[in-house]
């Protein structure tokens, strides 16, 4: 939260919470600070009400008050997120769920409690939004799988994961950890928000939409159901948010595997594999968050063809901006550009460096 001389009205609110059960805890004022500091330092669009970020601290100073009296009593109603769509990198799109500034602000506060709940006992093999681990950390275990023996690789693609997530098998994984009713009715309401677009708003029965703090963690904390179902069975497998590897002995296996988990994220969790993405192959013929293995018997990482094609349309668009601006500069082109593009870094192409530093989440 700012400093006490430009929001002295909120600071002094937010000092009322007893951190005595989860929504109280959720409401203190340092959880608050650190929520509105991430909500402020990330930007983002304005939801379905039009507020920006900038407006937030002079909404918090005069109606926090009534928001917290709201919460605290279970009586607060999200409003509806804001439909958007962009691109996907191999085509198609993607649909967004914007949530307003004071909602984003809220998510962000139970996210930071909820993560101390659930993160110390989710997965090992789990690398996906949480504190402390990253991609490139991923990719390195996937290799020490390879590396081990469990050269095939079953890759499982989840279709629509995020716009599928069934409410009541998510809120009953919440349940066995969260006691605070209004925490678990708020929840819900985030999930059960409408989405606006077009002035219309629609009504959802399923999925957690991306584009709030809350959505990642909530991916999470059902998708460790199918991580303590693999480690049940002593498979070897890595999962970043939703792409999961499984890592087996041979393709005979892979396909067992395949058949056995569809089955459990079909009656367990109500997720459906998507067949024609997934696959058993060997694992140098496997994609794994931008990078690709070679056959050698202690594997090596080389950057994935699909993010090395990204990469030479990045450097296309940045060397054709830089010669249209020395032209219409008037400036003589001193050097030649070579057709060849350098493919070296990782970074540039868009994929978790190895070795880099970790990303970690709030």
């Amino acid at each position: 939260m700012p400093d006490s001389a430009k929001v002295p009205a909120a600071s002094a609110t937010w000092t009322n919470a007893e951190p005595d059960t989860l929504m109280e805890r959720v409401l203190a004022p340092a959880n608050l600070r650190r929520a509105y500091q991430r909500v402020v330092s990330n930007k983002g669009a304005p939801g379905a009400d039009g507020m920006t970020v900038a407006d937030l601290a002079g909404y918090v100073k005069q109606y926090w008050p009534t928001l917290k009296a709201r919460l605290l009593a279970g009586e607060y109603h999200p409003q509806a997120v804001r439909a958007v769509e962009i691109p996907k990198p191999q085509g198609g799109t993607r649909q967004l769920g914007i949530p307003t500034v004071v909602d984003r602000l809220i998510q962000q506060a139970l996210q930071q409690q909820l993560t101390l709940l659930f993160d110390p006992l989710f997965s090992d093999y789990s690398y996906g939004f949480r504190p402390g681990k990253s991609a490139h950390q991923a990719v390195e275990l996937a290799r020490s799988h390879v590396a081990a023996g469990h050269r095939w690789c079953v890759e499982l693609d989840l279709e629509k994961f995020f716009d599928r997530v069934n409410h009541d098998i998510l809120m009953a994984c919440l349940q066995r950890r969260v006691e605070d009713k209004r925490v678990l009715r708020l929840i819900r309401r985030y999930l059960e928000a409408g989405a606006m677009s077009g002035g219309i708003v629609s009504q959802r029965q399923e999925g957690t939409p991306q584009g709030g703090p809350l959505s990642p963690l909530l991916s999470n904390i059902l998708l460790d159901e199918l991580d303590r179902e693999l480690e049940r069975r002593g498979h070897r497998f890595v999962r970043y948010a939703d792409d999961a590897n499984i890592y087996v002995r041979s393709p005979r296996a892979g396909e067992r595997v395949l058949a056995s988990i569809e089955r459990f994220l079909c009656h367990r969790l109500k997720l459906t594999v998507n067949r024609k993405k997934s696959q058993v192959a060997g694992a140098w013929k496997c994609d794994y968050l931008g990078y690709g293995m070679s056959r050698h018997q202690q594997p090596r990482l080389r950057v994935a063809t699909m993010s090395l094609g990204r990469l030479r349309d990045r450097l296309r668009i940045l060397l054709r901006s830089v010669f249209e601006s020395t032209i219409s500069a008037g400036r003589p082109l001193r050097a030649r550009t070579s057709s060849r593009i350098v493919t070296s870094t990782s970074v540039a192409a868009g994929c978790p460096r190895v070795g880099g530093r970790n990303n970690r989440s709030s």
